[in-house]
């Protein structure tokens, strides 16, 4: 059910933006903190959401609608942080010395004011449109909805109840893993012949929350990707390059980085491109959506508050004027270097690419936010294709030239692309959370920039922090604590491969074919059966991801539709909401504590700085992580069914 608020209804207020800026500059540096250590970011949008309702509700007057404007500054703010996944290559490389305030902070909102244009006529497309499932932004909207004391008292009553306590599941086995008493993962390597392999999983409940909300198609495509990928790919790769005795894991791991995992990304690219040819007729429909509603309004008509978008001439006006500063700062990035009399040739080939590819990369990653939510959306994926197809044009232009020069116009290039990459990810999702709730458009999307401003203004310094405290691997000068930057460092590898013509594009050309024949499966499914499909891009998502990520997901896919079913025989869809809140109380929980884990490690500067128990401890950690994981799920589903509506 959907709400739909009347013009006097409070939404876009000066309170709920200065709360999302305070809440923005908590959750930017906690994720610029975490991308760089482990390569790893969390979706601000549903604590942005809770913390919202808890403050909000001490002034007069609050809506849901207002509460939707917080969690959606905050939530771009927080997105907008995988810039990371970029910019410290040009650290790594050795071209930057440290972050400019001003350069950064410009890249930062260029890309992420363009991944907000570019998301506005994908609105109609992939969310009002589309049957995609965002899963957390449907969890969002549900934090929305239990938190507003205007709707049903019981229901709120109850509802608040559920999330609760899957957050205080959730948090609290999070909890124990950073006490070290519990473990946070399982995995094991083992032999497959010559060759080998290995199985993992996250014991995340935030992520048996994931699987309930996208559902269990997803949940198999992930399956198939990763059974091709650690099943086949990883045991023929690694059949004769594994010791005698001793331990495999080390040669299996750094073989799924260095090969396995640039075959998902070739399928993932093939993937991406058929999925923008599928989805182009509803992006061009809802441009003209878009059009339309537009000239409605100018005429004088009344046009219903949750289809006002920002005027699309406004929108393309805002797009071709960013090129401006985009060229001002490419020609800064090329005044004073070795390929400065190809800067003219560059500069247009950038604001080109950048125009282009970047609707290409907002339709994209918006598809993969709605698909599998933005949290676990693997966007460095997206990035290595960026970062290919944006070398090969550049060293088909000006190829003679210093390898390392171009290589960093590259990754300058890519990193504002790749805003718009991490604000699309994310916007979409905010996007269904406002349909949900009856927000109106253009005052989200309005939030949305303000968002990106306010991201934009955090993240240099903190960066700047994080490279002066500990530096990043594999750049001038790295310590031995430096931080791992692990996306930026694939990506500047990428970029140095190709310039350096030792990039093994077999790799992506097998992806390439692996991916075009899960389409031909997937096209024959949807003509010879009436609800069977195989998401390419989910597929492939199954090859890139880590299998600890991969597998868990499945397995909450497949416990949600388990309990769909009951509930389906036991109350319908109340009871099957019931599902929903648990869902999504599992991802605040553990968000929520990701967000103090990470001020603690900041404030301490030790990796582990609750550990109480003794390495020793590990074996009996995983067992104990084990009993309490499987007790958690089994126990909190338990109560749920006791507990319906």
């Amino acid at each position: 059910m959907e709400n739909n608020p009347g013009p006097s209804v409070r939404e876009l207020t000066l309170r709920g933006v200065i709360i999302g800026g305070i809440i923005t500059l908590v959750f930017t540096a906690a994720n610029v903190y975490l991308g760089l250590k482990v390569g790893l970011t969390f979706a601000t949008s549903i604590p942005a959401a809770v913390i919202s309702m808890a403050v909000l509700r001490k002034f007069a007057g609050h809506t849901i609608q207002e509460n939707n404007i917080v969690q959606t500054i905050a939530s771009a703010a927080g997105t907008l942080s995988a810039i990371i996944f970029v910019l410290p290559g040009l650290v790594m490389v050795g071209w930057w010395s440290g972050f400019s305030y001003w350069t950064t902070a410009a890249v930062c909102a260029i890309g992420g004011i363009l991944g907000v244009t570019y998301s506005i006529p994908l609105r109609r497309a992939l969310v009002t449109g589309s049957d995609l499932p965002y899963p957390e932004g449907v969890a969002a909207a549900e934090v929305l909805r239990v938190g507003d004391e205007n709707g049903s008292a019981e229901e709120n009553k109850v509802g608040l109840k559920v999330i609760t306590f899957g957050s205080l599941a959730s948090a609290g086995y999070a909890l124990l893993t950073a006490l070290k008493v519990a473990t946070g993962s399982l995995s094991t390597a083992f032999r497959i012949g010559s060759g080998g392999t290995m199985a993992a999983t996250s014991m995340s409940l935030a992520l048996i929350g994931v699987g309930h909300l996208v559902g269990v198609g997803v949940g198999i495509a992930m399956i198939i990707g990763l059974l091709i990928s650690y099943g086949v790919l990883l045991p023929v790769f690694t059949a004769g390059t594994l010791p005698e005795s001793g331990d495999i894991s080390s040669v299996v791991s750094s073989t799924f980085s260095s090969d396995v995992r640039f075959v998902g990304a070739g399928a993932m690219a093939i993937a991406a491109v058929w999925t923008l040819i599928k989805i182009i007729g509803p992006i061009v429909s809802g441009i003209k959506s878009s059009l339309v509603s537009s000239r409605d309004r100018r005429s004088g008509q009344t046009v219903d508050i949750t289809e006002r978008d920002i005027p699309f001439p406004v929108v393309a006006g805002v797009t071709l004027a960013s090129m401006i500063p985009v060229g001002l700062l490419l020609w800064l990035f090329t005044k004073d270097t070795l390929i400065a009399h190809h800067a003219t040739g560059l500069i247009a080939l950038s604001i080109v690419y950048v125009l282009a590819v970047g609707l290409l990369v907002a339709a994209i990653c918006g598809y993969m936010a709605g698909l599998i939510g933005a949290s676990n959306s693997p966007i460095s994926g997206v990035g290595i294709i960026v970062v290919i197809s944006a070398a090969l044009l550049i060293k088909l232009l000006a190829g003679g030239e210093d390898p390392t020069t171009l290589v960093a116009y590259t990754l300058f290039t890519a990193a504002i692309v790749f805003g718009i990459a991490t604000i699309s990810n994310d916007n979409l999702q905010d996007l269904k959370t406002g349909q949900l709730v009856g927000a109106t458009p253009w005052k989200q999307q309005v939030a949305l920039i303000l968002g990106v401003l306010f991201g934009s203004a955090i993240i240099p310094p903190v960066l700047q922090l994080m490279l002066t405290g500990f530096g990043f691997q594999g750049a001038p000068g790295a310590g031995a604590n430096a931080l791992a930057a692990p996306q930026a460092a694939l990506l500047s590898s990428v970029a140095q491969g190709i310039f350096g013509d030792s990039l093994d594009w077999s790799l992506i050309g097998l992806g390439a074919s692996i991916g075009a024949g899960v389409i031909l499966v997937d096209e024959i499914l949807a003509r010879t059966t009436s609800n069977l499909r195989l998401p390419p891009l989910a597929v492939g998502m199954g090859m890139y991801l880590p299998i600890s990520l991969t597998l868990i997901i499945p397995i909450g896919a497949f416990i949600g539709r388990a309990y769909d079913n009951w509930a389906e025989k036991n109350g319908g869809e109340p009871v099957k909401r019931l599902g929903v809140l648990l869902a999504t109380g599992l991802i605040v929980g553990e968000s929520l504590f990701g967000v103090l884990l990470a001020g603690i490690i900041g404030a301490t500067g030790s990796d582990e700085p609750l550990a109480i128990t003794p390495e020793s401890f590990e074996t009996p950690a995983q067992f104990v992580g084990l009993v309490v994981f499987a007790g958690l799920i089994g126990g909190l589903y338990t109560w749920l069914k006791k507990n319906r509506v």
